[in-house]
């Protein structure tokens, strides 16, 4: 037989005052399913320790739900690509079993590792990428995506307020980091030198990700600086992963061709 002084009975409905000290305290949980936890307190006997840690273990579980999807939302992702959703079928050249072996492990942002990806457009690099930040961000890390031709104007408008080392702290206080579509716009040398500062301050204590459609041989080209270049190059890859998407179908839909598309016949 149960102890009746550890048996629960539902109390009367919440009051105006412990609304208002719920609400204060934002337990948001509690407010909401406060007759629920009662009532299944009575049902299954809880003791009052018991049920205290049912509504304390729900009322963390909200929050970290809240949490993350706040994260999320201050990550400034485009669009939300999952790993489940990538056709790794449509990609039998890339290696799916190294690319999940690593997002399972998570030791890329543990260990403070880069990942590149270096193909063609279209060919499904943001994708992998955003899924590996959207990934990192729901395990409890704080993650930021940009596409290189914003992150490159913001460190040049950041030059007329004297604010580099305002931007450059906020890129840098990032657990993981996305540069997106690196190649696509050329630079002007101070820009390129903000940006080597930004991922040399990064180097080895957070993880950056990277996409872009040129290979290494080809960063010159639109950072204008061979020494920088090489250097820059050294500091990405000395603890990183390389996917080289270079022989990757594109996965956009391909426009037909006029010839190929059909005729509608004129009205009348």
């Amino acid at each position: 037989m149960n102890n009746p002084q550890t048996q629960l009975t539902p109390s009367p409905s919440l009051n105006d005052q412990l609304i208002q000290q719920l609400k204060y305290l934002r337990l948001k949980g509690l407010l909401a399913h406060w007759d629920d936890y009662l009532k299944m307190a009575a049902q299954k006997n809880f003791s009052h320790g018991r049920l205290l840690s049912h509504v304390i273990e729900e009322e963390c579980r909200i929050w970290r739900e809240k949490a993350r999807q706040l994260r999320l939302r201050k990550a400034g992702i485009a669009e939300p690509l999952l790993m489940e959703t990538y056709p790794f079928d449509k990609q039998p050249k890339l290696n799916k079993k190294r690319i999940m072996a690593l997002y399972d492990s998570m030791s890329f942002v543990t260990e403070h590792q880069n990942i590149l990806w270096l193909g063609k457009t279209g060919s499904g690099k943001t994708g992998l990428a955003t899924s590996f930040l959207i990934h990192a961000i729901n395990q409890g890390y704080r993650g930021r995506s940009v596409p290189f031709a914003e992150l490159i104007a913001q460190l040049f408008e950041s030059m007329a307020d004297h604010s580099e080392q305002k931007v450059l702290r906020k890129y840098l206080s990032y657990d993981i980091l996305l540069v997106d579509e690196i190649g696509y716009v050329e630079v002007e040398p101070v820009q390129a030198g903000l940006f080597f500062t930004l991922m040399q301050k990064r180097h080895k204590k957070k993880t950056t990700l990277i996409t872009s459609n040129l290979g290494f041989s080809e960063w010159d080209s639109f950072l204008k600086n061979t020494h920088l270049t090489a250097a820059l190059i050294d500091r990405l890859t000395e603890t990183s992963h390389v996917f080289n998407m270079k022989e990757c179908e594109t996965l956009r839909s391909k426009p037909t061709p006029p010839d190929e598309r059909p005729t509608i016949a004129p009205k009348g």
